[in-house]
């Protein structure tokens, strides 16, 4: 049987969303600051030289830089002020995950509700400025050579670091202003952005590139049903979930009335951690490679040199099997990771018993709390799987056959599928939230006309 929230989505259509003015008004802020984004990766970093950039970019573009110009949304190719983009606030937010759950200090003010939750995030956009410098000065250096001759180098730096620095803590405000103001999942929604940008681009490149250069047609053919497969495969995983049975107890009413039991499902998914764990594990990766991409100018060159950089940029560059695994390790440990921030089983214990709710079979209180980490275990197991699959076959595919472009790989296309559905879920329950409203001020009208 549906519930009625089931059939209240059900029941939604085009006249419903024009009522909505508020969820209107929301999207519309929302693909304002997103448009907003979109023409900051078009304006350039002062006093870069884009013919000399244009060599040290084509130099690196299979590489790291390739990867990172995806999530930027092509800012890195032209070096605009927000070729940064928000990994600085993602690897700031790791940290302060992670001391999250460590630091007794930090767990207390997790626990504090709302008051805490601003506390901590004011320390995530201190510890995201304290990356930002430390990053935009190391690229600033390496990028001193592809400046114009008559800048001096200290001026040059000076003025990297600064607007690489402002564009950063700019497009974390403005994904802070979507979640609040917009449709939600700020942060999430400017990665979404910059790919969806330039993934038409990466395409038609494919399709032409088998025209131009005599690619294999059954080749590109191969990839858009790979692309279709994958696609299909992510919105299966991503709507799964395991629905746990819980029961509330009959409860007295008046002197002799019992209300009747209910009984609920608590949704339990398949993949509780989203597109986190991709995102964090190639901020991870991106940190050693940057510095070595841009302090050194030429990978290739620095793996021919010797010594430690040589060995990080022979190891740990996409497609090479050191990567590669690293990279399946990160994103199958922040699966883990994540949903245990997400699902505290003993918490959801604790609630249910203060509540009366009970797992058929199970005793409250510990019981529960292990039957919660149980199921989640073997949930967390599957989806972290899932990832590892999605995000590394593409990568394996571009190992062997070259000529994958970044846009159509796994981790981009998690990102793009996983989004758009957490944005319509967020709409949908904009819009039951205003049918409800409706509702509720029909009744009282109808209260009142009574009296």
């Amino acid at each position: 049987m549906a519930t009625a929230a089931e059939q209240l989505a059900r029941n939604m259509n085009f006249g419903s969303f024009a009522k909505a003015k508020d969820l209107q008004n929301r999207i519309l802020f929302t693909l304002f600051v997103l448009f907003l984004y979109r023409l900051g990766t078009y304006i350039p970093l002062p006093g870069i030289d884009p013919d000399q950039f244009a060599q040290l970019f084509a130099a690196q573009e299979g590489g790291m830089l390739g990867n990172m110009n995806m999530f930027a949304g092509g800012a890195i190719e032209r070096m605009s002020i927000f070729a940064l983009n928000v990994m600085p606030y993602i690897t700031a937010s790791i940290i302060i995950q992670m001391m999250t759950s460590s630091v007794p200090s930090l767990e207390k003010l997790k626990k504090e509700g709302e008051s805490g939750r601003k506390q901590i995030n004011q320390y995530t956009r201190y510890l995201t400025l304290a990356f930002a410098v430390v990053q935009s000065f190391g690229i600033s250096m390496g990028l001193s050579g592809a400046a114009y001759d008559s800048m001096p180098q200290w001026f040059f730096v000076l003025t990297a670091v600064t607007t690489f620095t402002g564009g950063t803590m700019f497009l974390m405000w403005m994904g802070e202003q979507i979640t609040a103001r917009g449709v939600g999942n700020g942060i999430s929604l400017i990665i979404f952005a910059g790919i969806i940008a330039e993934m038409p681009r990466a395409i038609f490149n494919l399709f032409s590139g088998s025209r131009e250069q005599g690619i294999n047609v059954v080749f590109v053919l191969g990839v858009a049903a790979l692309v279709i497969a994958l696609t299909v495969f992510i919105v299966f995983i991503e709507r799964s979930q395991r629905r746990v049975l819980i029961q509330y107890p009959k409860r007295q009413q008046a002197a002799n009335q019992a209300a009747q039991g209910q009984s609920s499902f608590m949704p339990l998914k398949l993949n509780t951690s989203g597109v986190i764990p991709p995102i964090f594990a190639i901020a991870i990766l991106m940190l050693p490679l940057t510095a070595v991409g841009f302090m050194s100018g030429n990978t290739a060159e620095v793996a021919t040199d010797g010594g430690v950089l040589a060995w990080i940029a022979t190891n740990f560059s996409p497609g090479s099997w050191t990567y590669i695994i690293t990279y399946g390790v990160l994103v199958a440990f922040f699966t883990f990771f994540y949903t245990s921030i997400m699902f505290n089983p003993e918490e959801t214990a604790d609630n249910l018993r203060k509540y009366g709710g009970f797992v058929p079979g199970i005793r409250p209180g510990r019981n529960t709390a292990a039957y919660f980490d149980y199921v989640l275990t073997r949930l967390t197991t599957i989806g972290a799987i899932y990832l590892v699959f999605v995000c590394l076959m593409p990568e394996v595919l571009r190992r062997y056959v070259p000529g994958i472009p970044f846009y159509i790989g796994g981790t981009s296309l998690l990102i793009v599928v996983s989004v758009t559905m957490d944005t319509v879920t967020q709409i949908q329950s904009h819009l039951i939230a205003h049918q409800y409203e409706g509702l509720i001020k029909k009744s009282r009208l109808g209260g009142k006309r009574k009296k």
